[in-house]
């Protein structure tokens, strides 16, 4: 039976996950692939604490060079994290003729051309399923499964930290800070959480999964990305007086000649599956012309669930060796020179439906004023909610509109908030109407 050597680059929870289904896995592994993978190095800066798992032959090492330059490892796994030293070492091992597969979408979504590149000169696979999503196979969904479907939208709550903490506003009435706290107290949000509560971490995933259901280009830096710092309990309990439950979604949409690609906490109806996705787990609906929607649904994060995704690709790269075949998928679903610079739609343009909340002064003509902006820049209301005055002596104002244009909405807002009409900045949620 062949022997495919792998080598794990990093050893925190998710190369301890990796190896630890390597090892307690190897029959079952063996069994279903026809081949030995062998865990024959892990490379980390710290060679000394106990991981819980028994190594065995495999040798732990503080050096990476060891790894990349091995000419009998085949696969190289990266856990390290981040766009500096994981960079430098993908790119090396790529560069040395190392498959490689990784979960780290921030480097994938900043420099994934780059590295799509790389691979193809040097006739090497690049694989990332454990990038978007964990455990649920969106990667292979899109690159595989869809082949013959033209994807026209994508729907998706990618992000366990800020659903956690949406459920814990929703579900307990927490204020925001207190959420927050109570994710970071059971480790499902870091320390520093910026990149997951400001929407970054999604924005990444979604960048990834817009190239591969568009055969287009990586772009990160035209999604537009908005977190969920402001979401308060009075909108969430608003939402759900009119049905609907607030979810920061990733939104991808094809049209003629462009892509929507945006981030931001949407309000959706409770008749749709994605609002009764809660606490940390994630889920993308696909929309699609032949298989109508297809929905997808699974842990996000966590040790093993991540190296699960981790040992697909694994999977799927020893059998290219085993049957002498190199890239028999390509790394972004098409082949690279079949894909395209598709530009993203400019916020300014999109048409949607919007929650606006305002607080208002308790003065007679402040509705009217209020209204007569927003009809003065094209804006429709559907309904006007008030509630009674509050003990500072304002009022809350919620309106939903009709679909509109960003463009108008903001210009409304700017000349709103120029008024003595309102305290603060208005509240705007995007209201998706997701087919069912």
């Amino acid at each position: 039976m062949k022997t495919i050597n792998i080598g794990i680059l990093g050893f925190g929870v998710v190369g301890a996950g990796v190896a630890k289904l390597l090892i307690e896995k190897k029959q079952l592994l063996e069994s279903r692939i026809g081949a030995v993978l062998n865990l024959k190095t892990i490379a980390d800066i710290d060679t000394t604490t106990d991981r819980g798992i028994e190594l065995g032959s495999t040798a732990l090492v503080n050096d990476a060079k060891l790894i990349i330059k091995d000419p009998d490892i085949d696969i190289i796994v990266e856990t390290i994290g981040g766009e500096t030293i994981a960079k430098d070492f993908i790119f090396k091992a790529l560069e040395n003729k190392k498959h490689v597969v990784t979960a780290n979408k921030a480097l994938l979504a900043g420099f994934g051309n780059e590295l799509v590149k790389t691979a193809r000169h040097n006739q090497v696979d690049l694989g990332f399923e454990a990038s978007c999503g964990g455990c649920m196979p969106i990667i292979k969904s899109l690159r595989e499964s869809l082949v013959a479907n033209d994807i026209q939208s994508m729907s998706a709550i990618l992000n366990g930290t800020c659903n956690y903490i949406l459920t814990k506003i929703s579900k307990d009435g927490s204020a925001f800070d207190v959420a927050l706290k109570d994710a970071q107290d059971l480790g499902f949000a870091e320390a520093e959480p910026s990149l997951d509560i400001d929407g970054y971490d999604t924005a990444h995933k979604l960048a990834i999964l817009n190239s591969l259901a568009h055969g287009m280009e990586i772009n990160l830096k035209d999604i537009h990305v908005e977190g969920i710092r402001n979401i308060t309990p009075v909108d969430i309990e608003f939402a759900k007086s009119f049905g609907y439950t607030i979810k920061l979604l990733a939104i991808g949409k094809k049209h003629d000649d462009h892509v929507e690609a945006r981030v931001h906490p949407t309000m959706i109806s409770n008749s749709n599956p994605l609002s009764h996705v809660d606490k940390s787990m994630n889920a993308i609906a696909i929309e699609a012309d032949a298989t109508g929607r297809t929905m997808l649904y699974g842990h996000g994060a966590g040790m093993l669930p991540t190296a699960s995704a981790v040992l697909s690709d694994i999977a799927d790269i020893a059998r290219n060796i085993i049957s002498k075949t190199k890239r028999r998928v390509p790394i972004l679903g098409y082949p690279e020179d079949n894909i395209k610079s598709i530009p993203i739609l400019p916020m300014s343009e999109l048409y949607t439906r919007y929650y606006l909340r305002f607080e208002a002064q308790d003065h007679p003509g402040v509705l009217s004023k209020i209204s007569g902006i927003l009809g003065e820049n094209n804006i429709s209301i559907k309904s006007v909610h008030q509630k009674g005055r509050q003990s500072n002596g304002k009022v809350r104002v919620v309106m939903i509109t009709h679909i509109a244009k960003e463009a108008w909405v903001q210009a409304a807002l700017a000349r709103i908030e120029k008024t003595d009409s309102v305290v603060g900045d208005p509240v705007i949620i995007r209201i998706e109407e997701i087919t069912q």
